[in-house]
């Protein structure tokens, strides 16, 4: 949204922020089947500031926010029986100070500290009585630089949602202060489990007539058009086999109890000019860049890495859907790491992205999520780690700010994001921001023993899909890349970003 907006349109949007009272069917499944760490549905997002926010500002706008944003001063209430999904309920002990949190990192404030920090950040169980959310404050970076992390669970939101949720919330100039007397957040009544309980089954008992009408319709369509439900029992047995084991013996193994951050960057326009000569997008130049870093690393081990399975989020959100919750459907399937010529690979990348997408069935697996839903839940969390687990690796990207935004007087400079390991040994996800393709990389560290050699390996992956966007005469072209273990290079401000393709 552009710099014309209104603060009342700003206001009114906000305000629609998660307006369901119960959890969709991903959500619910997502909350009801996490065992911390090892198989989370809680990430982290750590924003790097050009200057330290003025703490008493901050708080100013973290009140404001929550009042214009209902969402984030609920919690989760599970019914008392194991029957339908949660519901979101206004906490009524809300305390903003527990949510926003203050630290100063010691001297010299690197980036390896910053992360280090993150690390245990996100290691950390959230409490789930309270909203699912905690922001901290993290100052003492060097440069005179600040950060702010935020440990969300994702229920709250997915990648596009955080998206749309920083550029309607955030401050458009660098002096802005909050526009309207806050007072006290609004306060509501908390529903009891057997309120929640009851509520479920009401809503349950008015969706199964139409739900049934639906397959009954489906039910007559499959009878007169034999054709298309060949078709579509053709994509379902695709969609529904199981994916290939990881054949991988240097990214197998690991508890996934240990997690490690790193980052990389580069311009967006780079990566987008080094998709184009193979016929890739965005995305897939991002993907093969990371399996690029995979093969170096495995070959540094001795092992000369074929094809693994990866797991990618398909959006199914639409324009005018409300901005809290996810809205995507999980697609496994088998990625090109075994070509070793950057260009095939991103070429082979875009062939087997563009199958996947193209299944009629692929939405069936929301079925199965509501299935999960109505099976206990230490079953339904075995049952979904087992799919999981069959990865490697997962997979996300999204469209970031394209324009300045501040908070409390600290300007957004880069925003990376750290997903948890649902299962797989590696998260990468890409948002871009400001132009700047920002990459966040999560690993099991008791996979990735040597970390030094995966955090050049993953640079070096970066590096030779950029080469291909290289023309005649050009200067060579290089991402940038910090870590836990690595101090983080200068970076430059860039030309606006476009929507990943």
């Amino acid at each position: 949204m552009g710099g014309e907006t209104t603060r009342e349109q700003r206001w009114a949007e906000l305000k629609l922020w998660g307006r369901e009272r119960t959890l969709g069917e991903l959500d619910a499944l997502m909350w009801r089947t996490e065992r911390h760490p090892a198989n989370s549905w809680t990430g982290v997002v750590v924003a790097l500031l050009d200057a330290v926010p003025d703490w008493e500002r901050l708080r100013d706008a973290h009140r404001w926010f929550v009042h214009h944003v209902p969402r984030f001063r609920e919690r989760v209430v599970d019914p008392a029986v194991p029957v339908g999904t949660p519901m979101w309920a206004v906490d009524p002990d809300f305390a903003l100070d527990f949510h926003l949190r203050r630290v100063r990192l010691p001297e010299p404030g690197t980036i390896r500290q910053l992360l280090e920090f993150a690390q245990t950040v996100a290691l950390t169980p959230m409490d789930r009585s309270r909203p699912p959310w905690v922001g901290t404050l993290v100052e003492g970076l060097e440069g005179g630089r600040a950060a702010y992390v935020l440990q969300a669970h994702h229920v709250l939101m997915d990648g596009m949602a955080v998206t749309k949720l920083l550029t309607r919330g955030l401050s458009q100039v660098r002096d802005q202060i909050a526009e309207e007397p806050i007072g006290d957040p609004l306060e509501g009544p908390s529903p009891d489990s057997r309120e929640v309980a009851l509520q479920e089954l009401a809503r349950q008992a008015r969706s199964t007539p139409p739900a049934l009408a639906r397959i009954a319709s489906s039910a007559r369509r499959a009878a007169t058009q034999p054709r298309s439900t060949a078709r579509y029992a053709a994509s379902l047995s695709r969609v529904l086999a199981p994916p290939p084991p990881n054949r991988s013996d240097v990214l197998a193994g690991g508890s996934r109890r240990t997690w490690r951050f790193g980052m990389l960057e580069c311009e967006l326009r780079d990566l987008k000019a080094a998709g184009k000569p193979a016929g890739g997008t965005v995305n897939d130049a991002f993907v093969c860049a990371l399996l690029g870093g995979l093969r170096h690393y495995c070959s540094e081990h001795g092992e000369d890495l074929q094809d693994l399975t990866i797991s990618m989020p398909v959006s199914m959100r639409k324009i005018d859907e409300a901005m809290g919750g996810n809205k995507f459907a999980g697609a496994f399937f088998a990625v090109p790491a075994g070509i070793a010529d950057p260009a095939r690979r991103i070429r082979e990348m875009r062939r087997r992205v563009e199958a996947v997408r193209s299944e009629p069935a692929l939405d069936f697996l929301g079925n199965l999520t509501l299935v999960l839903n109505r099976t206990p839940s230490a079953l339904a969390a075995s049952l979904l780690r087992g799919v999981n687990s069959r990865a490697a690796l997962t997979t996300s990207s999204w469209p970031g700010l394209t324009e300045e935004r501040y908070l409390a007087g600290g300007r957004f400079d880069r925003m990376f994001v750290f997903a948890p390991l649902p299962g797989t040994v590696l998260t990468g996800a890409m948002c871009t921001h400001m132009g700047i393709c920002c990459i966040g990389v999560n690993v099991d560290g008791e996979v990735f023993k040597d970390a030094e050699s995966l955090w050049s390996s993953l640079q070096s992956g970066l590096d030779e899909v950029l080469a291909l966007g290289l023309t005649p005469g050009a200067g060579n072209r290089r991402g940038r890349h910090s870590s836990a273990t690595n101090s983080v290079s200068a970076v430059s401000k860039a030309a606006p970003a476009s929507n990943i393709g």
